[in-house]
Protein backbone atom coordinates (compact mmCIF):
# COMPACT_ATOMS: atom_id res chain seq x y z
CA UNK A 1 0.00 0.00 0.00
CA UNK A 2 1.48 3.40 -0.95
CA UNK A 3 2.42 5.70 1.80
CA UNK A 4 0.62 8.79 1.72
CA UNK A 5 3.00 12.02 1.61
CA UNK A 6 1.99 14.42 4.07
CA UNK A 7 0.90 17.93 3.20
CA UNK A 8 3.99 20.46 3.15
CA UNK A 9 3.98 22.68 5.21
CA UNK A 10 4.40 26.40 4.36
CA UNK A 11 7.74 27.87 5.55
CA UNK A 12 7.07 31.17 5.39
CA UNK A 13 4.89 31.70 8.57
CA UNK A 14 7.01 29.18 10.74
CA UNK A 15 7.17 30.69 13.81
CA UNK A 16 4.53 33.83 13.38
CA UNK A 17 1.56 34.48 15.29
CA UNK A 18 -1.77 33.65 13.76
CA UNK A 19 -2.26 37.51 13.09
CA UNK A 20 0.95 38.64 11.47
CA UNK A 21 0.31 35.47 9.40
CA UNK A 22 -3.35 36.24 8.66
CA UNK A 23 -1.73 40.18 7.78
CA UNK A 24 0.82 38.69 5.60
CA UNK A 25 -1.52 36.66 3.43
CA UNK A 26 -3.73 39.32 3.24
CA UNK A 27 -1.20 41.37 1.84
CA UNK A 28 0.09 38.85 -0.91
CA UNK A 29 -3.41 38.54 -2.31
CA UNK A 30 -3.82 42.63 -2.39
CA UNK A 31 -0.32 42.41 -4.21
CA UNK A 32 -1.26 39.67 -6.31
CA UNK A 33 -5.04 41.08 -7.30
CA UNK A 34 -3.26 44.46 -7.95
CA UNK A 35 -0.76 42.47 -10.96
CA UNK A 36 -3.62 40.97 -12.03
CA UNK A 37 -5.93 43.37 -12.50
CA UNK A 38 -3.51 46.20 -13.67
CA UNK A 39 -2.14 43.57 -16.63
CA UNK A 40 -4.44 41.35 -17.45
CA UNK A 41 -7.79 43.14 -16.21
CA UNK A 42 -10.99 41.56 -15.20
CA UNK A 43 -10.29 38.95 -17.48
CA UNK A 44 -7.29 37.47 -16.04
CA UNK A 45 -8.42 38.30 -12.42
CA UNK A 46 -10.34 35.20 -10.30
CA UNK A 47 -10.08 34.14 -7.00
CA UNK A 48 -7.97 31.07 -8.61
CA UNK A 49 -5.55 33.38 -10.85
CA UNK A 50 -4.97 35.58 -7.26
CA UNK A 51 -4.33 32.49 -5.05
CA UNK A 52 -1.90 31.30 -7.77
CA UNK A 53 -0.20 34.47 -8.32
CA UNK A 54 0.19 34.87 -4.12
CA UNK A 55 1.26 30.99 -4.09
CA UNK A 56 -1.69 30.30 -1.42
CA UNK A 57 -4.30 28.13 -0.96
CA UNK A 58 -7.56 29.13 -1.85
CA UNK A 59 -8.86 28.80 1.78
CA UNK A 60 -6.67 31.22 2.53
CA UNK A 61 -8.34 33.33 -0.04
CA UNK A 62 -11.75 33.64 2.20
CA UNK A 63 -9.76 34.24 5.59
CA UNK A 64 -9.80 37.50 4.63
CA UNK A 65 -11.89 38.85 1.99
CA UNK A 66 -15.75 37.89 1.47
CA UNK A 67 -15.28 37.02 -2.23
CA UNK A 68 -13.53 38.55 -5.34
CA UNK A 69 -15.38 42.54 -5.30
CA UNK A 70 -14.64 42.80 -1.63
CA UNK A 71 -10.42 42.19 -2.35
CA UNK A 72 -10.21 44.59 -5.51
CA UNK A 73 -12.04 47.25 -3.74
CA UNK A 74 -9.91 46.39 -1.58
CA UNK A 75 -6.85 46.70 -4.01
CA UNK A 76 -8.63 50.26 -4.99
CA UNK A 77 -8.54 52.01 -1.84
CA UNK A 78 -5.09 50.89 -1.15
CA UNK A 79 -4.33 52.80 -4.65
CA UNK A 80 -6.55 55.72 -3.22
CA UNK A 81 -4.77 56.23 -0.08
CA UNK A 82 -1.11 55.73 -1.80
CA UNK A 83 -2.20 58.51 -4.27
CA UNK A 84 -3.50 60.75 -1.01
CA UNK A 85 -0.02 60.51 0.68
CA UNK A 86 1.59 61.25 -2.63
CA UNK A 87 0.16 64.14 -3.09
CA UNK A 88 0.19 65.21 1.18
CA UNK A 89 4.03 64.74 0.82
CA UNK A 90 4.26 66.92 -2.44
CA UNK A 91 1.98 69.84 -0.74
CA UNK A 92 4.16 69.72 2.12
CA UNK A 93 7.31 70.19 0.33
CA UNK A 94 6.14 72.81 -1.78
CA UNK A 95 5.74 76.86 -0.96
CA UNK A 96 2.60 77.30 0.80
CA UNK A 97 1.22 79.71 -2.04
CA UNK A 98 -1.83 78.52 -4.15
CA UNK A 99 -0.01 78.17 -7.50
CA UNK A 100 2.80 75.85 -6.05
CA UNK A 101 0.51 74.04 -3.89
CA UNK A 102 -1.27 73.42 -7.21
CA UNK A 103 1.40 72.25 -8.99
CA UNK A 104 2.78 69.88 -6.28
CA UNK A 105 -0.79 68.21 -6.55
CA UNK A 106 -0.69 67.99 -10.15
CA UNK A 107 2.95 66.99 -10.55
CA UNK A 108 2.00 64.17 -8.23
CA UNK A 109 -1.00 62.82 -9.39
CA UNK A 110 0.57 62.41 -12.62
CA UNK A 111 3.33 60.82 -11.55
CA UNK A 112 1.83 58.67 -9.76
CA UNK A 113 -0.30 56.93 -12.34
CA UNK A 114 2.97 57.32 -15.05
CA UNK A 115 5.36 55.26 -12.66
CA UNK A 116 3.25 52.67 -12.02
CA UNK A 117 0.67 52.30 -15.13
CA UNK A 118 -1.49 49.67 -13.57
CA UNK A 119 -2.57 51.74 -11.02
CA UNK A 120 -4.15 54.37 -13.82
CA UNK A 121 -5.18 50.61 -15.51
CA UNK A 122 -7.34 50.12 -12.08
CA UNK A 123 -7.98 53.36 -11.45
CA UNK A 124 -9.97 54.69 -15.00
CA UNK A 125 -10.15 51.40 -16.87
CA UNK A 126 -10.78 48.38 -14.72
CA UNK A 127 -13.14 50.28 -12.10
CA UNK A 128 -15.56 51.01 -14.94
CA UNK A 129 -15.93 46.59 -15.66
CA UNK A 130 -17.33 45.89 -11.71
CA UNK A 131 -20.51 47.18 -10.11
CA UNK A 132 -18.78 46.76 -6.61
CA UNK A 133 -15.84 48.79 -8.14
CA UNK A 134 -17.40 51.22 -9.91
CA UNK A 135 -19.60 52.11 -6.92
CA UNK A 136 -16.43 53.14 -4.73
CA UNK A 137 -15.18 54.54 -7.44
CA UNK A 138 -17.98 56.93 -7.95
CA UNK A 139 -18.00 57.41 -3.66
CA UNK A 140 -14.39 58.60 -3.91
CA UNK A 141 -15.14 60.84 -7.26
CA UNK A 142 -17.30 62.53 -4.45
CA UNK A 143 -15.86 62.59 -1.47
CA UNK A 144 -12.80 64.38 -3.81
CA UNK A 145 -15.03 66.89 -4.96
CA UNK A 146 -16.40 67.61 -1.77
CA UNK A 147 -12.13 67.96 -0.57
CA UNK A 148 -11.53 70.26 -3.53
CA UNK A 149 -14.18 72.72 -2.63
CA UNK A 150 -13.34 72.36 0.92
CA UNK A 151 -9.37 73.16 0.41
CA UNK A 152 -10.72 75.95 -2.40
CA UNK A 153 -12.73 77.54 0.52
CA UNK A 154 -10.13 77.38 3.57
CA UNK A 155 -7.52 79.13 0.91
CA UNK A 156 -10.19 81.96 0.70
CA UNK A 157 -10.76 81.47 -3.20
CA UNK A 158 -14.23 79.33 -2.63
CA UNK A 159 -17.30 80.24 -3.32
CA UNK A 160 -19.50 81.97 -0.64
CA UNK A 161 -21.82 79.46 1.44
CA UNK A 162 -24.96 78.53 -0.67
CA UNK A 163 -23.16 79.24 -3.77
CA UNK A 164 -22.99 76.15 -6.28
CA UNK A 165 -20.05 77.40 -8.76
CA UNK A 166 -17.66 76.00 -6.22
CA UNK A 167 -18.90 72.59 -6.40
CA UNK A 168 -19.97 72.34 -10.14
CA UNK A 169 -15.66 73.73 -10.23
CA UNK A 170 -14.45 71.01 -8.38
CA UNK A 171 -16.73 68.15 -10.06
CA UNK A 172 -15.33 69.68 -13.69
CA UNK A 173 -11.96 69.69 -12.09
CA UNK A 174 -12.07 65.87 -10.65
CA UNK A 175 -14.00 64.91 -13.53
CA UNK A 176 -11.53 66.53 -16.51
CA UNK A 177 -8.55 65.18 -15.23
CA UNK A 178 -8.94 61.85 -15.10
CA UNK A 179 -10.15 62.15 -18.81
CA UNK A 180 -7.42 63.79 -19.10
CA UNK A 181 -5.28 61.58 -17.64
CA UNK A 182 -6.56 58.62 -19.48
CA UNK A 183 -5.98 60.22 -22.92
CA UNK A 184 -2.34 61.12 -21.75
CA UNK A 185 -1.62 57.96 -20.79
CA UNK A 186 -2.88 55.55 -24.58
CA UNK A 187 -1.14 57.96 -26.75
CA UNK A 188 -4.10 60.38 -27.49
CA UNK A 189 -2.17 63.30 -26.51
CA UNK A 190 0.97 63.36 -27.36
CA UNK A 191 3.30 65.65 -24.98
CA UNK A 192 5.89 65.38 -22.29
CA UNK A 193 5.30 64.55 -18.61
CA UNK A 194 6.81 68.00 -18.27
CA UNK A 195 4.44 69.91 -20.56
CA UNK A 196 1.59 68.06 -19.19
CA UNK A 197 2.37 69.39 -15.78
CA UNK A 198 2.63 73.06 -16.71
CA UNK A 199 -0.63 73.23 -19.00
CA UNK A 200 -2.42 70.98 -16.81
CA UNK A 201 -1.15 73.43 -13.37
CA UNK A 202 -2.31 76.48 -15.77
CA UNK A 203 -5.84 74.98 -16.51
CA UNK A 204 -6.45 74.58 -12.55
CA UNK A 205 -5.63 77.63 -12.08
CA UNK A 206 -7.49 78.65 -14.43
CA UNK A 207 -10.63 77.20 -13.83
CA UNK A 208 -10.08 78.17 -9.60
CA UNK A 209 -10.12 81.50 -10.90
CA UNK A 210 -12.92 81.36 -13.15
CA UNK A 211 -14.94 79.68 -10.51
CA UNK A 212 -14.62 82.37 -7.93
CA UNK A 213 -15.26 84.93 -10.72
CA UNK A 214 -18.37 83.02 -11.19
CA UNK A 215 -18.98 83.11 -7.46
CA UNK A 216 -18.43 86.87 -6.75
CA UNK A 217 -20.50 87.78 -9.42
CA UNK A 218 -23.81 86.08 -9.32
CA UNK A 219 -24.03 87.08 -5.61
CA UNK A 220 -23.20 90.79 -6.37
CA UNK A 221 -26.14 90.31 -9.14
CA UNK A 222 -28.36 89.04 -5.80
CA UNK A 223 -27.15 92.08 -3.84
CA UNK A 224 -28.42 94.90 -6.23
CA UNK A 225 -30.94 96.48 -4.84
CA UNK A 226 -34.49 96.04 -7.05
Amino acid sequence: MPTRTPPRRDVRWVGLPADVRRAERRLLLLDAAFDLLGTEGWAGTTVRAVCQRAELNARYFYESFEDLDALVVAVYDRIIEELAEAVAEAQAAADDVPAAQVRAAVEAIIAFVDDDRRRARILYVEALGNEALNRRRRATGHALVVAVEEAAAASGRGSPPGEQAGRIGAAMLVGGLSELLVEWLDGSITVSRDVLIDDATGLVLALGEATASIAASRQKRRRRPR
